[in-house]
């Protein structure tokens, strides 16, 4: 925190802040433009102070006080190619880990660190792929320009075909109040469905394909991406016949007293070379890598989201899987269930302004708990042993906009038996934001 907050941290920051601004003030968006440039920067300092723990292991949440930071920089690159054709590309700098190199909390508490991962800037191609839209009929909608999206007008009925290098989670499993810890909910089981397994290097990113279909009051969408070689690692398996991810969802829209919501029930079924718990218990040393080889996972999750009043959303997720292989990409939740609320400043005079509250319980299935009881390990819950306990966080934030480009938040999340541990915890984290977008 002393490193964020010298001058050299704040510098740090406001050089990448400016280098974005800069570039993204060179391109002024216009229905007809060829080119898209947008542009992001966001600075989270977190901290925790220190907590009971008789015991830790390799996979712990330092018990002792301590700091991190994570910093990204990502510009978003698009041009138009054809009619209805897109080319996007997200050249992305990151710098910094999450506490305790990001282990120790199934929920964890930063969204950020997924991207981030050294203590040095780091460049990493986030985004490149091709979108093709096919308009299908029916009324025309207006879109503005926004990230990895162009302004013009665009068809209520439509086929959205992408292909390339993008985050599964771009396109599956959104929520309007609920889906960003660049500027809403910082932990990962609130930004996505914790018991989603979705297929990501450790950056969070893959390749892959997918297909929207969007009619005015549903949409149904699928995708195929590739799976890590490696649990939570950055190389992509090339053995397409035996390793992908797929994912379906079911997206149904609808209006209650003239308030927006919508439904979505979503279905995955992974395949990777992932080890079995129950397996690996067996052994008198459990460890899960010893067990690889190709199998599959499978689960589903629902999300819903639904405006009460014009500056008031809330929304919820639910979602388990079957248990008994590795967690193999995104965190060690088997089931997960979340809701929150989510209010603009608008009551008290700050309509930019954003507060959110949140609660979540997390659990493990019954071999993946007998697997890290036993001593096991993955690769972000093992204390050596295990009091279960399913894993309970609050989070509460406030979002200020002093501007139009710039947004300053303060965090704070409680969490209860970090990595399903009894005999650890409870946590306090709290967290500040700086975001800038261009």
């Amino acid at each position: 925190m002393r490193e964020f907050f010298s001058t050299r941290g704040l510098h740090r920051w406001r050089h990448f802040a400016f280098l974005g601004g800069a570039c993204a003030a060179s391109v002024r968006a216009a229905d007809d433009a060829v080119w898209s440039l947008h542009a992001q920067s966001t600075v989270i300092e977190q901290w925790h102070g220190g907590f009971a723990a008789p015991y830790s292991g390799q996979d712990s949440l330092n018990p002792r006080r301590e700091d991190k930071h994570t910093i990204t920089l990502t510009f978003f690159l698009g041009r138009r190619l054809w009619t209805g054709g897109e080319l996007y590309y997200n050249p992305e700098i990151t710098q910094g880990t999450g506490l305790s190199e990001t282990v120790g909390v199934a929920g964890f508490p930063n969204g950020e660190a997924t991207r981030a991962g050294a203590k040095v800037p780091e460049y990493n191609t986030a985004r490149l792929f091709v979108r093709q839209t096919i308009a299908l009929g029916g009324a025309t909608e207006r879109v503005a320009s926004d990230q990895n999206q162009h302004a013009g007008s665009r068809s209520t009925e439509r086929l959205t075909l992408t292909l390339g290098k993008l985050s599964a989670a771009d396109i599956f499993d959104t929520n309007t109040y609920s889906h960003d810890p660049r500027t809403q909910f910082l932990n990962w089981a609130l930004m996505d469905n914790g018991a989603w397994d979705y297929p990501a290097d450790v950056k969070g990113y893959t390749g892959g394909f997918a297909a929207d279909w969007n009619l005015p009051h549903r949409a149904l969408r699928y995708g195929v991406f590739m799976e890590p070689v490696e649990a939570n690692e950055r190389e992509l398996d090339k053995h397409l016949r035996r390793a992908l991810g797929q994912v379906f969802e079911w997206e149904e829209r609808y209006v209650v007293d003239g308030h927006a919501g919508a439904l979505r029930p979503f279905v995955f079924w992974n395949r990777a070379r992932m080890g079995n718990y129950a397996e690996a218990t067996r052994s008198p040393a459990p460890d899960i890598k010893l067990t690889r080889r190709y199998r599959s996972k499978a689960g589903a999750g629902l999300n819903w989201e639904q405006e009460i009043a014009k500056d008031v959303g809330v929304f919820a997720r639910v979602g388990f899987n079957d248990g008994r292989n590795e967690t193999w990409a995104f965190t060690e939740i088997d089931r997960t269930v979340s809701a929150g609320v989510s209010v603009k400043g608008t009551r008290w005079g700050r309509s930019h302004d954003t507060l959110g509250v949140a609660a979540l319980a997390n659990g493990l299935s019954g071999d993946h708990r007998r697997y890290l009881a036993a001593g096991g390990f993955g690769f972000i819950a093992g204390d050596g042993r295990l009091a279960y306990g399913p894993e309970k966080i609050f989070e509460t934030y406030y979002d200020w906009k002093p501007v139009a480009w710039l947004a300053l938040a303060a965090n704070f999340q409680f969490v209860e038996h970090p990595a399903y541990n009894r005999a650890r915890g409870p946590v306090s984290i709290f967290a500040v934001r700086m975001h800038a977008a261009f």
